[in-house]
């Protein structure tokens, strides 16, 4: 689903739907496998429920696994969704995903 892109990021498409909650989602049992081919390290036990990093538009948001949410679907809080540039949600749109490095400086920084 995500192929790579850039040194800071891998590059997919998914269907950006507006949601209720307060964090961005996509499938629990998606996020799970994301999260073991892409963010996991051979150095002992990797935790596959810390958060994605994905970009969409201008905006990093740090994305959670959720049972509710369909395949191949990113569900964005309504409120974050009326400031980006989605046009008609839901709709397919191209997403970065950062790279497990990339994802980290983020959330340590607090940049999503």
């Amino acid at each position: 689903m995500f192929e790579a892109f850039s040194s800071g990021y891998y590059l997919g498409r998914l269907y950006v739907e507006p949601a209720a909650g307060e964090r961005a989602a996509i499938n629990r049992a998606h996020h799970r496998r994301v999260n073991e081919q892409l963010y996991t390290t051979d150095e002992g036990i990797s935790r596959t429920d810390l958060p994605l990093v994905m970009k969409l538009g201008e905006a990093h948001l740090a994305v959670d696994g959720e049972d509710d949410v369909p395949e191949r679907t990113l569900a964005v809080p309504e409120r974050l969704l009326e400031r980006l540039d989605v046009p008609n949600p839901p709709t397919l749109e191209e997403v970065l995903l950062a790279k497990r490095e990339h994802a980290r400086r983020l959330l340590d920084i607090g940049a999503v």
